[in-house]
């Protein structure tokens, strides 16, 4: 990060003098600003518009429960957290077209900010805290309660909200055109969908993104909820595949959603082929090495067995070393940032206007807010967890220095990939309390109960912190008031924890998390599997964490980017192989033509259509989450032929789709 946070501080943009905002987004809305050029965003930056009203408000925060209800439930039974981003966005655009409401694009914003609280504490909450109610079969002098749910999440996400604020400017403006932002760009595309309707050759992109997100939704819930093709196409569904997988540990396998697809054409060939690098390495050289030279037991364990239980955690040390990376290649932004707080909180900084479009909540309240925060943080933890002053301190003060200085790394991983390894990070965090609260005596039952609600805290305030990073990119294409997405984060956050906090109660006294017919919740059971052994004198695999650090450290040195490689070292190879698709069919469609201009807007059609793919599975996602809500059982045929067959086809035609509909744009 080379960029200096200060260039971005109280500079006026230079305006064009017309007064008339553009239907769709400007030609350089992706591509990075030549020297002297400045992006226009669709509304206005000097002009007021109806952002925060009543309507906007109560449907954000009346969307923001209903979201947050509905992802508990599939993440907690599926292990998937749908992001709500998306479906929010079309359902704002569709009730302001319903309603007839003029000037809709800025309130639109504040409803999808609002309501994208649901996905971002959801993911913090269901990760890390039903871990507790897990372990008390085995320990059960280890108690939950509301309150504890309820104040995890709400500080996790307060913090993440306050520690990003400072590097909005940075990460939304200074990195212009620098990072895709597969996720914003998606969910703009929608809400530019809806300021449409009054010119023709905008109304025509409307209709194509209406296309392509009933295309993609409808295959993708087709997939979800009835199975009739396999959802991931994988080598050990052929005999010959399950005897390479068997002598070898070697697999091969391929998500097919229409919805990934496209979130791999708008992250480009590039950052899609570093990720799939770091997947191949964990599925074709790390897996079959343990399974060949590993201990017998390794050697008896299949390969997603190899890698959920050694191979990933190389993949998590790599991460969080990668973090660190980043940390001190942005220290001069951060020191920046809290520089800049210091010297408004002394009145001593430079008096300059803003334009409304870069107006942030003034850097000496952030810096209030943050302290009440964390004075908020400790109590909670003295009265609520830990009942021994130290020992409170001591949690209080690794929660502070992790969430902050790792935001910018979730903040990155979300504008490179759309995915944030708030797992991974979080269960890193976990690692270290945990060694650090058995050094200061806080073990067993009470330090179990302790290191779980500081990961719900940690591992909430780094998901908002991603999931932030993408309303403000939002807001900052279309033309919103940053000052004003901020303020009404805080409320959507407020009762979205509220929200997730009962469901949690309510699913595990009608399911539970332990027993016959209990809600899956894989990764707070990971979580559980990796503290307890901490808390009870059990092993960790610190070589292996040590293996992706240094790893991490050598791909830094080459030049290659590290948290990329080390997020395809994370996620399933099933998920990161339809990336690099969506990377080749880009790179294709930019090749498709000797012409520039016409490559250019080829491409650009591909983006919209992507985004179509991805604003479809997100909605249709959704869908599919009622479905199984209402008693239809997940589909369970992914490993037999005929729907392996089916799903090549499908998923074909998916691909043939893309790039048809790709190269069919025109020059302007």
């Amino acid at each position: 990060m080379k960029e200096q946070l200060t260039k971005a501080q109280g500079r006026p943009e230079a305006v064009p003098a017309d007064d008339v905002d553009p239907i769709a987004l400007p030609d350089n809305a992706f591509t990075e600003l030549a020297p002297g050029e400045t992006y226009r965003p669709v509304m206005h930056p000097r002009r007021d518009y109806a952002e925060v009203t009543p309507y906007s408000v109560t449907m954000g925060l009346l969307l923001a429960v209903i979201f947050s209800a509905a992802a508990a439930y599939l993440g907690l039974k599926v292990g998937q957290v749908f992001e709500a981003a998306i479906p929010i966005a079309i359902i704002a655009v569709g009730l302001s077209g319903a309603l007839k409401k003029k000037d809709a694009l800025g309130q639109n914003v504040i409803i999808q900010s609002i309501g994208a609280c649901s996905g971002v504490i959801v993911a913090g909450a269901i990760f890390t805290l039903p871990a507790l109610y897990i372990l008390q079969s085995t320990h059960p002098e280890i108690t939950v309660n509301f309150l504890q749910i309820f104040l995890s999440s709400l500080f996790g996400g307060v913090l993440g909200i306050l520690f990003f604020i400072p590097f909005r400017k940075y990460f939304v403006k200074d990195m212009h055109g620098k990072y895709p932002f597969p996720e914003a760009t998606a969910t703009t595309q929608v809400l530019v969908s809806g300021n449409a309707s009054s010119s023709k050759s905008s109304g025509g992109q409307a209709k194509l993104l209406v296309v392509a997100s009933l295309i993609g939704g409808i295959y993708d819930y087709v997939v979800a909820t009835f199975g009739v093709w396999t959802d991931s196409i994988t080598t050990t569904a052929y005999t010959w595949g399950q005897a390479l997988a068997a002598k070898f540990k070697f697999v091969f396998s391929c998500n097919t959603s229409a919805a990934v697809l496209g979130l791999g054409y708008i992250v480009g060939l590039k950052y899609a082929f570093v990720i799939f690098a770091g997947s191949i390495f964990v599925w074709w050289v790390i897996i079959p090495l343990l399974g060949a030279y590993g201990a017998p037991e390794i050697a008896a364990m299949a390969p997603g067995d190899i890698f959920r239980e050694y191979a990933r955690m190389i993949g998590i040390g790599g991460i969080a070393m990668a973090g660190i990376i980043g940390i001190v290649k942005s220290s001069g932004i951060i020191g920046q940032a809290v520089g800049l707080a210091a010297r408004e909180m002394k009145g001593s900084a430079a008096k300059t206007a803003e334009v409304r479009w870069q107006k942030d909540i003034a850097m000496k309240y952030v810096a209030y807010f943050i302290f009440l925060a964390l004075i908020a943080v400790l109590l909670f933890f003295y009265f609520g967890v830990i009942h021994n002053l130290w020992q409170a301190l001591v949690a209080w003060v690794v929660v502070t220095l992790i969430a902050f200085l790792f935001t910018t790394v979730a903040a990155n991983a979300i504008a490179i990939v759309g995915s944030n390894p708030v797992s991974g990070m979080t269960l890193m965090t976990l690692i270290v309390a945990s060694g650090v609260f058995v050094a200061i005596g806080l073990n067993g039952a009470s330090g179990i109960v302790a290191s779980m609600v500081l990961g719900g805290v940690v591992c909430t305030a780094l998901s908002m912190a991603g999931g932030f990073v993408t309303d403000l990119k939002i807001g900052y294409w279309l033309g919103s008031t940053p000052k004003k997405q901020e303020t009404w984060k805080f409320v959507g956050t407020l009762l979205s924890a509220a929200t997730v906090g009962a469901v949690i109660l309510m699913l595990n006294n009608v399911y539970g998390f332990t027993g016959d017919n209990a809600l899956d919740a894989p990764q707070a059971n990971a979580m559980a599997k990796v503290i307890e052994p901490m808390m009870t004198g059990g092993e960790t695999p610190w070589i292996l964490y040590i293996v992706g650090a240094v790893l991490a450290l050598l791909l830094n040195w080459l030049g290659v980017p590290a948290l990329a490689f080390c997020l395809g070292m994370f996620l399933p190879l099933h998920l990161n192989t339809p990336m690099l698709v969506g990377g080749l069919i880009s790179w294709f469609v930019n090749r498709s033509s000797k012409d520039k201009e016409v490559c250019k807007a080829r491409n650009e059609r591909g983006t919209l259509i992507s985004s179509g793919l991805i604003a479809g599975g997100a909605l249709f996602g959704v869908f599919a989450a009622v479905t199984i809500m209402c008693g239809k059982s997940v589909p369970t045929n992914g490993g037999e032929f005929v729907p392996q067959v089916l799903g090549i086809v499908a998923y074909a035609g998916i691909i043939a789709y893309l790039y048809l509909a790709s190269v069919r744009g025109k020059k302007h």
